[in-house]
Formats: C-alpha cells, structure tokens, sequence
C-alpha cells in the first residue's frame, strides 16, 4: 500500500483519512471514488483518444530502411527539388528568368488547351469509370458466370497502354474497311439508306448541263417529241449494275423521254455523245424534269437506261440529274478529328479502367454486411430503394477511394494521347503531360517552361493524394 492509498477506515475510527486521499477496500478492483466526493484526475487524452507511447524505431530497423530511404531520395525527392528549381531557368540553364516560365505557361495557347482538355478529363473519364464499374459490380452478383465476366472486362488492364493505343488506332479508323467501328456505323446506315451505285459519275458533254452542287441540269429544253441522251462518264466498268442492258437507242411513248447510259466503250471505240452497241444503260438513275426552276415530275430508268415522263406529252422542259446519283459513300464519323478526338480517347481510357473500378467495387459489396440488406427488405424496401438507402452509404467509402485513385490517374494521362491521336489533331487533344514532354523534348527543347509545367501538374496532382492518405488514416483507426 503506498502512502496515497489507506485502509478503508473502521467503524468509530476518529482520524479519517485527508481529503483527496484515494480510499482503497479490501478485495476491491480498484480505487474508488476520494472520500470528499471528488473524482480521481481523467487520463490525458490527445486528438480524443488516450495517447499511446509512440514506438521508436530502433538502430537495427533504421539500418534495413536505409536502402529504401537512398532510392526514395535519389528517385523522388532529388527530381522534384532540381524540377522546381530548374523551372526558374529558361532554355539554358545559365539564364535565370525567375517566374518567367510560369507566366509564359498561362499564356501559350498549347498549354492553355492543355489545361482545358486536363479539365474535361478530370471532370468526365473518372465519373463514368467509377459508375460503369458500380454497374458491372452490382451485375456480377446477379448473374451466372460472374468469373469470367470480371475476367474480360478486367483483361484491358493487363494489356500495356501502348498496345491499347494501337488497337484503338485501328478501332478509330476513317477507312471503314480498317475501322471497326465506322464498318458498324457505315452496315447500320446502309440499311436504311444504301449508297449510290454511281459514285464519281459525271457527264461527258459538261457544257450541256448546270452543275450546282452536284446536281446536273441540262442547259437546253427538250420537248416530248425528242430522244433526250444523257451520256455519263467516271464509272468504272466494274461499278456498273449487273441487271444493265445494252442501252436503248430509242423509247417508246409519247411523254417527255431520253436514255442515260455510260458514254464509254473499251479500247477508246465508239462515238462520243451517241449510244454505240456495246455500251451499257445504267438502271435505277433519278431523272427530273423541270420547268421554271420547279421540279415537275420524277421518274427512274429502266435496264437499258430508258426514262419517260409519261404525264409531260407538251411544253418544254430542262431534265435535272440529282445529285443523290452521284453521293459519295457514307464513311462513318471522324473519330479522331478535331472535334471527337478527346472523347474518343476518353473512351478507350474507360474501356481499360472499368474493369479496375469493377473490381474494388465489388470486393466493396462483399463486405456490405448482408443483415443490414436483409433487414431493410424485411422493413418492405423495394431493391432500388436498398441500393439507394443501404448499399451506396456503406459504399461511399470505396467509391470515393476509386474516383480520388482515378482523378490522379487521368491528371497525369500521357501514353493514349500520344498514341491514339494523329499528329494533325494532338494539338486539339493535347494535356498536361503530353505538353510537358513535347516542350521539354518534342521538339520545344526548353526544359525550364517544360518544369514548370512538371511543378504546376505536381501542385494539381497533390491535394488529391493528400485527401486519399487522409483517408486512409482514418479508416485505420
């Protein structure tokens, strides 16, 4: 017993213990409340939490983190202390320029879409990869074959970027016959409006007709009583229809009527502008007739080439040849111009990362604990309103760690732009990183305005991964 503690005090004892004095009874746990009725000093606490004796590393523990020390300075400490200082140097690194750099980057055009594309990457790829992956994660507990369904679409991952880049290349393709995806948009457009069989058609005698866009109105007016020859030219022989006939070198009826045929017999024989024996008619052409710049009547040719106007038995008229004869042939979008190169990076970057998010997602759900699940369908929940109310609170943890992850990752995207986009439109796709190493080393050699893009992406690039250490922290105590 020390001298703070005494026995607890007999019945009739006269000398009490002092105030304050912690009072002890025999087979007690402890020491109870002092004998004033005031209560025993609380145990210091830090942050809320008792302070726990902190652990020193020890010589020998030091000693086996030295290596990793020396390749964390020489690897990540010294480069960014030379960066930031070499982002006050120009082209030379004897020419101090001070905060030059940094201004000029706010004010180069490149840099300024640079930024601007960063913006739209942030703001649109890790979204959509964190709410596919949710999609995909939720789906995989529902179906059959959830193995192999987490197995394809986490597959990209495994393929290195510059490869990803190459298939997309191709994917994105103008050619439809190299592109895969304009070949599909090309098949779905074809099924509801085939492409002409004339293409790069034209006529041969092109100072008897008006061209407008593509559209050929023949400069004079023909009446019924005349044989209208519409000779074209530019059509391989290959490209004419298999159902033609020889061409017809006279029609019956007493309508407006003439013959279109291809003006051209191998071997360079035959008459121009005269329909000769061994040339074709060209079925299924639009022919228009009109008078005072109206369209009065429309017709088509036969197999040989023929048209009449069946209904125009008097007056004059002019015969038009529309231009949808002569339309090239749909080609799909241009993926990878100006305009949809960004998005159609972004989207192979989703297609690489989906699977990513797919999978911290879900091993999200499974540690969603099922009595709490159970317990609001039991309560009558419908299962939108589980996954709403239940499923998301407890998953917003790990959907925050996914999108934090992400928003770090396409802030320093590089590879796919530099892959994907064709040298006449990287500029339009252009980002932070890509303008980094271009102005470092693509040409720009000015590594001191290259730095302080480097400085100025690694200030952009901080406070997400100081939110996510945070975070980390937090869920481990």
């Amino acid at each position: 017993m020390t001298d703070k503690e005494t026995a607890a005090p007999a019945a009739g004892d006269e000398n009490p213990p002092p105030a304050g004095t912690a009072v002890t009874t025999p087979g007690a746990a402890g020491p109870v409340e002092p004998a004033d009725g005031t209560s025993a000093p609380p145990k210091r606490k830090r942050g809320g939490r008792t302070r726990i004796t902190e652990r020193v590393i020890s010589w020998p523990g030091l000693f086996f983190l030295l290596p990793a020390l020396i390749l964390l300075a020489v690897l990540v400490a010294w480069p960014i202390i030379y960066t930031v200082w070499r982002s006050f140097y120009g082209k030379e690194i004897t020419n101090f320029v001070g905060l030059d750099n940094y201004r000029d980057m706010f004010t180069d055009d490149a840099t300024l879409t640079a930024i601007k594309n960063n913006v739209i990457w942030v703001a649109v790829a890790p979204a959509v990869v964190t709410s596919l992956g949710l999609i995909f994660a939720v789906l995989t507990e529902r179906i059959r074959w959830a193995t192999a369904f987490k197995l394809l679409l986490f597959m990209p991952l495994a393929v290195s970027f510059l490869a990803v880049g190459v298939i997309f290349r191709f994917v994105y393709d103008q050619d439809p016959n190299i592109g895969v995806l304009n070949a599909a948009l090309v098949g779905i457009h074809d099924i509801f409006k085939p492409p002409s069989e004339y293409t790069g058609a034209r006529p041969r005698d092109a100072q008897a007709f008006v061209n407008q866009g593509g559209t050929y109105t023949t400069t004079d007016a023909f009446s019924p009583a005349q044989l209208v020859p519409l000779g074209l030219v530019g059509l391989p022989q290959n490209k004419v229809p298999s159902n033609a006939a020889p061409a017809a070198t006279s029609v019956a009826g007493s309508g407006v009527h003439g013959v279109v045929w291809l003006d051209f017999a191998p071997g360079g024989q035959g008459t121009p502008n005269a329909v000769d024996p061994t040339e074709k008619g060209l079925p299924g052409v639009k022919v228009q007739a009109v008078q005072n710049g109206k369209v009065i009547e429309s017709t088509e040719t036969q197999d040989n080439g023929s048209f009449v106007f069946t209904d125009l038995t008097s007056g004059s008229y002019n015969l038009r040849l529309p231009s949808s004869n002569f339309a090239p042939p749909f080609n799909g979008a241009t993926w990878l111009g100006p305009t949809l190169v960004t998005p159609s990076i972004i989207a192979s970057y989703v297609w690489v990362w989906a699977g990513f998010a797919m999978v911290l997602i879900g091993a999200g759900l499974a540690a969603i604990p099922r009595e709490a699940l159970e317990a609001a369908r039991v309560d009558g929940a419908t299962e939108f309103q589980v996954f709403r109310r239940v499923t998301m609170p407890l998953l917003a943890p790990v959907l925050i760690v996914v999108l934090i992850t992400l928003i770090i990752n396409v802030l320093k995207i590089f590879d796919l732009i530099y892959i994907i986009a064709p040298g006449s439109t990287q500029p339009d796709a252009n980002v932070l990183a890509l303008q980094m190493y271009l102005t470092s080393f693509g040409g720009g050699n000015n590594q001191g305005l290259g730095s302080a893009i480097a400085v100025f992406l690694f200030v952009l690039v901080v406070p997400a991964m100081i939110f996510n250490v945070r975070r980390f922290r937090r869920e481990q105590r």
